[in-house]
């Protein structure tokens, strides 16, 4: 089955840069989400220390 000169899939020339943005993107997705968890982390740090330091009713 012979194939159009213009049709585009994996051989064709957009194909790297869709891959570059899907990696680009996937990669700014991850960097969100750790500097997400760590904050996340680190506020639980704080509120444990900050609820440990309070004296226990009697």
């Amino acid at each position: 089955m012979p194939r159009s000169s213009g049709a585009l899939g994996f051989d064709g020339r957009s194909a790297p840069v869709a891959l570059s943005r899907l990696t680009h993107v996937v990669a700014g997705r991850l960097a969100i989400g750790g500097l997400s968890l760590c904050l996340i982390v680190a506020l639980m740090v704080v509120s444990i220390e900050v609820a440990m330091a309070l004296p226990i009713p009697a």
